[in-house]
């Protein structure tokens, strides 16, 4: 026992050391960058914290942070009704399309926010797909204003609180309901009273997690800014170092309220939970089971119809129209492969050096990447380690704090002259951007594995190293053999997610190594939206392919272990 306690430490110790270097180590130099102004740069002087109150004096400070508390907090109110409502029907009602709709909703998870928000640039802009091709044209003026990009962040959001609510309906205790039923109560004061006060806690962490993806977003406002000024913290963060100067100032600050606004959800999620209990399942729990609707079943099937082509048809659908336009704006009608050709076309060689460098630091992200997760989630299930919660915490930080904070961290820590001396200056080198992939695909991975080694019992390794078998040994041939799906799946999302990571990209690409979304964004910039379109769905399609050839490669050797 104290040979197991003593291999758990030194994992626990040295996944603690990986986890402090790639994730908190940064969030800890935007703080200092507060408080000591200029000290990565080799200036010593104490902090004027009054900058931290210039947010309210001075304008596009003032107006980012408003922005970005207006569109949080609309978005998460919105989310969470939109979510949760039809989280209750899904979970209730069973109606033709609704596997679509769960397909839908994974497909709105998994694709990066800025080729969404691009998808209703190019429909609902003046010259957009819908006034040209459908004469919506006062859709513009509805749009691209607060309440219009709330709904569109609504749209593209809502997913995360219909899954944790959806998760939470999986079982279900009627007899709550039927005795309040007995006692006459209606439908609706049955759901008020009992339904919804024990759903509290998922309703609870979906708008949480709504609010912490909506307010780090970098995506939107930078796809938006295009056509519409709405600067937010990430975008004006993200101003301040392309500016000239460059504003490290600036940028500290507005991290700062990021992670404020970030922790204040967190917080309020805490205490809306914190005294009351809501541990209702007994033995007398049952699995839900969505039935048949007796009346009125095609108003849900027609609505479900009508919701899919808003949430999936216009942003996707906007991207394969422009792309096969005639024209660049979308004002042709006639169909063309042209921008398809002007990918590869002569010396225009941007898209694929950008498509190849974001492939290979994907790959090595994803590689890395699960070594670092498979080491994490060892610890938090198998080993006695004492400061296993600390690490948990850790490996969750990177989600809740946007690309763009951790990505101004990554310049803080990485950019030291005395790194050159030792071969460790990382900023400028594609390096730096697969750390910081791999600090953003770390809770994925976690919490992936974990799961799949919470299967596998301990007492399996137990026994192997009271044989003699080393570390290695146990984790080569027990461990990973029977977690090897959940492997692939965590490395493929991982290698997916790291591809099309804006936030990173954009704040950290070495000069002249372009990436595949900075190619795309660039593009959208500089209004070639055929372009833009075009070079969204060859890359987007190449990873599908990437990721269905992957596990494609798996399934002979599963069909053999069956055998």
């Amino acid at each position: 026992m104290l040979r197991i306690g003593t291999q758990g430490n030194r994992t626990g110790w040295l996944v603690l050391a990986v986890l402090f270097l790639l994730i908190l180590l940064p969030l800890v130099a935007v703080v200092i960058q507060v408080l000591l102004p200029g000290v990565f740069f080799g200036h010593f002087e104490l902090g004027n914290l009054s900058l931290l109150l210039d947010v309210f004096r001075r304008p596009l400070w003032y107006v980012s942070l408003k922005n970005s508390v207006i569109l949080g907090i609309g978005t998460t109110v919105l989310a969470t009704i939109v979510g949760t409502a039809i989280a209750m029907a899904r979970s209730n009602w069973a109606f033709r399309g609704a596997k679509l709709l769960d397909f839908a909703v994974w497909i709105l998870i998994i694709t990066p926010s800025f080729i969404l928000a691009q998808g209703w640039v190019m429909f609902a802009s003046a010259d957009g797909l819908a006034a040209q091709w459908l004469g919506w044209h006062g859709l513009h003026s509805f749009i691209f204003q607060p309440v219009g990009l709330i709904v569109v962040m609504t749209l593209s959001k809502f997913p995360l609180a219909y899954l944790t609510v959806y998760s939470a309906l999986e079982w279900k205790v009627d007899r709550l309901s039927e005795a309040a039923r007995l006692s006459g109560g209606s439908s609706w004061t049955v759901w008020r009273t009992i339904q919804a006060p024990l759903l509290l806690p998922a309703i609870c962490s979906g708008a949480m997690l709504v609010f912490m993806d909506t307010v780090g977003d970098f995506g939107l406002p930078a796809s938006i800014a295009t056509i519409f000024r709405f600067p937010t913290l990430p975008y004006s963060i993200y101003s301040a170092l392309y500016t000239s100067p460059i504003r490290f100032d600036m940028a500290g600050a507005l991290s700062f309220y990021l992670v404020l606004l970030i922790a204040l959800a967190m917080s309020v999620q805490l205490y809306a939970m914190r005294k009351s209990r809501y541990d209702f399942l007994s033995s007398r729990a049952t699995r839900s089971e969505p039935k048949k609707p007796r009346k009125n079943g095609i108003y849900l099937v027609f609505g479900n119809i009508v919701f899919l082509a808003v949430v999936i048809g216009i942003p996707f659908g906007s991207n394969l129209l422009m792309s096969i336009s005639g024209s660049s704006s979308g004002k042709g009608r006639e169909l063309t492969f042209e921008h398809y050709k002007a990918l590869f076309a002569g010396n225009n060689d941007m898209l694929l050096k950008g498509l190849t460098h974001s492939l290979e630091i994907a790959a090595v992200a994803a590689v890395i990447g699960l070594l670092v997760g498979f080491l994490v989630a060892y610890v938090l299930t198998y080993s006695e380690f004492k400061l296993r919660k600390t690490i948990d915490v850790i490996s969750l930080v990177s989600l809740a704090v946007p690309g763009i904070v951790l990505g101004i961290g990554y310049i803080f820590i990485w950019n030291q002259a005395w790194l050159e001396k030792i071969g460790l200056l990382l900023y400028g080198t594609p390096w730096i951007l697969i750390l910081a992939s791999v600090a953003g695909v770390i809770p994925v991975i976690t919490r992936v594995v974990v799961g799949a080694m919470a299967k596998v019992p301990r007492q399996l390794l137990s026994a192997a190293q009271m044989q003699g078998a080393s570390f290695s040994h146990r984790v080569t041939t027990i461990l990973m053999p029977l977690i090897k799906g959940a492997l692939l799946y965590a490395g493929l999302a991982a290698f997916g997610a790291s591809v099309f990571d804006l936030a990173i990209s954009s704040i950290l690409y070495p000069p002249n190594f372009m990436t595949l979304p900075v190619v795309i964004n660039k593009a959208f910039e500089d209004l070639q939206f055929g372009y833009a379109a075009a070079a969204t769905l060859t890359g987007g399609g190449l990873v599908i392919l990437i990721i269905a050839v992957m596990e494609l490669l798996i399934k002979p050797s599963r069909k053999r272990v069956k055998s």
